[in-house]
C-alpha cells in the first residue's frame, strides 16, 4: 500500500483487525507507555490513543510490533525493495533476467525525491513544543522523549536531499533544565550520520540546521533505522519502501517533510549542550544523564488531525525489535556482499543488540593443513568489528561449519557448537581501551570499553555437561550452582565491591577449582552472578545478564589462565563475572502504582478488554 500518510496506515490496520482504538482519556506520564507494554508483551494490535490528557493531538504506538504486521504494512513493496538490493550486490541479474527485474526498475523510480515549491497554509499550522503529547515512559526518565523521531541534517559542504541524513535519534522535549519550547536535547550515538554533519558544520562556523520529523507514512520511520550504505539517501529508501516518493519543501532554509505529521525545527551550535537522561533504553537500563548537544528550537508544526506516533524501549524483546528484524528481512545478503566470506551474522537482541553479535564464516585458506583452527574467520571478525555499528559490539562469537547445516538463528545450538570445539588457551581475542554503544555502562567510561572475540572451527574436543559436576556443588563463596544450558553453568556470589575484591574472589575460585580441571572440561563457561536461578531460568535471561554486564578485558577470567607471548587464555573454564556492578546504569522496572491504574482499560467495559486472551 503506498500510504499517504500514518492516519491512511492505522485506518488500514484497523480494517483488517489489527489496531484498536482507546477511548479513554489516558495520561502520557507512564500510563500510555505501561499499556503499550503490555499489549505489545501479549503480540497484541496497533493502539490509537484517542484522548491524551493535555494535548489535543491524539497518539498511536505498537504499529511496528510484530513482524507480521511490518511485513503487511510493506506487502506491495517489500519483494521490489529485496531485488533492488539483490541487483545492487549482483547487477548483472538485471541484465540475465530484464523482465523479472523490470518492475524493480520502475519501483526505483519513486526514490526520487520530490519537491513541493509550496506549502499551502492549510496543510500545518504552527504550535509549540508543550502541545505535543509529553509520554513519559519510565518513572525514571528525566523527562518526555520522543522515540520514533526521523531527525533530518544536511551535509553543509554538499546541501540539498541527496546528500542529506534521516535518522532515529532520541530527542528529549522537557525536563532537567531545558527551557521549555525553546531548548529540547539531541542524543546520538558514535557511527552516525548526524556526527559528520555536525562537525563539518562546527568547522564551518555554522549552526547545524536540524528537522525533525514524527509520523507520515511508516516507509519513512524505517528509512531513518535502515543500515544504509553510504551515497545513498534515506529519502529515497523511503520512497521505494513505501512506494510513495518523499515529498518536501523548505520553510526558513529548513528542510519540512509534508507527509509527516508533526515537524520540529532548530539549530545546534558549537559547543551549546545541556545534560540529557536519564531514559530508559533498548539494553533494559537505563542511559544516564550526559551532556548532549542542545537544539534550539526554531518552529513546530503540526497537520490539523495529526497523531503522535510513539513506542517504548526497555529490556528486549520490544518494538524495536520488530524493526531489527525487518531490517534483516529487507537487506538479506547485502551485508554478506560486503564482507567476503560471511555468511551469516546475528545481533542478538536478547542481549541488547550491540553487545553480542553471532557469526558464522567460511574456512578456505588453509584446505591443506592437517588440523582445522581459526584462520579466515579471524579475518572476517576483523572486517565485522569495522563495519559500520556492528563495530559497537563487545562480545563476537565466530565460527565455520563446512556441512553449512549451522545457523545464528538457534541460538543455543550455535553456542554449543561454538563450545564444543573452542580452544580456550588459542581462541580468545582481546581488544582494550576501545570504543563500544554509548548506552552500554558495562565499560570504563562514556563510549569506552573493550571487545573479546571467540573463533572456534575444527573438530568437537568436548562434551558439554548437562549435570553439575560434583566440584561446583560445595564451593566456599560461590553458591547455587545452575545448569543454563550444556556446557554453561551460573554460580551465585556475594554482590559485587570492586574489582580488587573481585580479583581475590576470582583467585579464590580459581583455587578452588585448580585440581578438578580435567573434569572442567565439559564445563567451558562459568557465570558468576547476582542471582543464579534468574540467569538459568531461560536462555534469554542468561544472555541478557552475562553480556550487558560484562566489559571483556575487566570481567572474564579463567581457571588456570596464563598469558604467552601476550596472548591470554585459560585451560579450565572460562569465567564471567555477570554481577552488577556499582558502575552500571540500574535496571528499568515497571511503575506498580501504574499498572494498577491501567487494569481498568483492560477490564470489562475497557477498550482492550479481552485484546490479551
Amino acid at each position: 500500500m503506498a500510504y499517504q500518510s500514518l492516519e491512511a496506515c492505522l485506518l488500514d490496520l484497523e480494517a483488517n483487525r489489527q489496531l484498536v482504538r482507546i477511548k479513554e482519556e489516558v495520561d502520557p506520564y507512564l500510563e500510555m507507555a505501561a499499556i503499550h507494554l503490555r499489549v505489545h508483551e501479549a503480540g497484541g494490535p496497533a493502539l490509537l490513543f484517542e484522548n491524551v490528557k493535555g494535548s489535543k493531538f491524539r497518539a498511536t504506538s505498537n504499529i511496528f510490533g510484530t513482524l507480521q504486521r511490518s511485513k503487511f504494512i510493506f506487502r506491495d513493496t517489500l519483494l521490489l525493495v529485496q531485488q533492488l538490493i539483490e541487483l545492487k550486490n549482483d547487477p548483472v541479474k538485471a541484465i540475465k533476467h530484464p523482465i523479472r527485474n523490470f518492475s524493480a526498475g520502475v519501483a526505483a523510480l519513486k526514490g526520487l525525491p520530490l519537491k513541493n515549491p509550496v506549502v499551502k497554509p492549510a496543510l500545518f499550522q504552527q504550535i509549540q513544543i508543550e502541545d505535543i503529547p509529553q509520554v513519559h515512559h519510565w518513572p525514571m526518565d528525566g523527562g518526555a522523549f520522543v522515540t520514533l523521531p526521523q531527525v533530518y541534517t544536511e551535509d553543509v559542504d554538499q546541501p540539498g536531499i541527496m546528500h542529506a541524513n534521516l535518522g532515529m535519534y532520541r530527542i528529549q522535549l522537557s525536563g532537567n533544565n531545558y527551557e521549555m519550547n525553546k531548548e529540547i536535547g539531541l542524543h546520538y550515538q558514535l557511527h552516525r550520520g548526524i556526527g559528520v554533519h555536525q562537525t563539518k558544520a562546527d568547522k564551518k562556523g555554522v549552526p547545524l540546521k536540524v528537522s525533525i520529523f514524527a509520523g507520515g507514512p511508516p516507509a519513512h520511520s524505517v528509512a531513518a533505522v535502515m543500515p544504509l550504505p553510504e551515497g545513498i539517501s534515506e529519502m529515497t529508501f523511503a520512497g521505494v519502501l513505501g512506494g510513495r516518493r518523499f515529498r518536501y519543501t523548505y520553510v526558513d532554509n529548513f528542510c519540512i517533510s509534508t507527509d509527516a505529521d508533526f515537524v520540529i525545527t532548530g539549530e545546534v551550535h558549537a559547543g551549546e549542550n545541556k545534560p540529557e537522561g536519564p531514559f530508559g533504553d533498548h539494553l533494559g537500563y537505563y542511559s544516564l544523564r550526559h551532556n548532549f548537544p542542545l537544539m534550539k528550537v526554531h518552529k513546530v508544526f503540526a497537520k490539523k488531525n495529526a497523531i503522535w506516533p510513539f513506542t517504548v524501549v526497555g529490556r528486549p524483546p520490544q518494538e524495536d525489535t520488530s524493526f531489527g528484524q525487518l531490517i534483516h528481512e529487507i537487506a538479506g545478503s547485502a551485508l554478506q556482499a560486503e564482507i567476503p566470506g560471511l555468511k551469516e551474522v546475528h545481533a542478538v537482541d536478547a542481549a541488547g543488540v550491540h553487545p553480542l553479535l553471532l557469526a558464522i564464516g567460511s574456512e578456505r585458506y588453509t584446505p591443506y593443513a592437517p588440523a582445522k583452527q581459526p584462520a579466515e574467520i579471524l579475518t572476517i571478525a576483523n572486517h565485522i568489528l569495522g563495519t559500520g555499528q556492528l563495530s559497537l559490539a563487545k562480545f563476537l562469537f565466530i565460527t565455520a561449519d563446512d556441512a553449512n547445516k549451522l545457523t545464528t538463528g538457534n541460538i543455543q545450538l550455535y553456542l554449543q557448537f561454538i563450545l564444543q570445539r573452542i580452544n580456550l588457551l588459542r581462541d580468545v581475542h582481546f581488544y582494550t581501551n576501545t570504543t563500544i554503544d554509548t548506552l552500554d555502562y558495562s565499560g570504563t567510561s562514556l563510549n569506552t570499553g573493550s571487545k573479546v572475540l571467540l573463533a572456534a572451527y575444527g573438530e568437537i574436543i568436548r562434551e558439554l555437561a548437562t549435570e553439575i559436576p560434583s566440584c561446583l556443588q560445595q564451593l566456599q563463596y560461590f553458591e547455587r550452582p545452575s545448569l543454563v544450558m550444556p556446557g554453561v553453568i551460573a554460580l551465585q556470589a556475594r554482590p559485587f565491591e570492586n574489582y580488587g575484591t573481585a580479583a581475590k574472589e576470582m583467585e579464590i575460585l580459581n583455587t578452588l577449582l585448580q585440581g578438578s580441571i580435567d573434569v572442567l572440561q565439559t564445563v567451558p563457561v562459568l557465570v558468576i552472578c547476582d542471582d543464579a536461578a534468574f540467569v538459568s531460568e531461560q536462555l534469554n535471561n542468561f544472555l541478557w545478564i552475562a553480556f550487558t554486564r560484562c566489559n571483556p578485558s575487566h570481567d572474564l577470567y579463567g581457571i588456570n589462565s596464563c598469558t604467552i607471548n601476550k596472548h591470554w587464555g585459560c585451560s579450565g573454564p572460562l569465567v564471567f563475572d555477570a554481577r552488577i556492578k556499582p558502575h552500571h546504569a540500574p535496571p528499568v522496572i515497571k511503575d506498580a502504582a501504574t499498572e494498577k491504574k491501567i487494569d481498568k482499560l483492560f477490564n470489562k467495559g475497557g477498550s482492550l478488554y479481552g485484546i490479551l486472551s
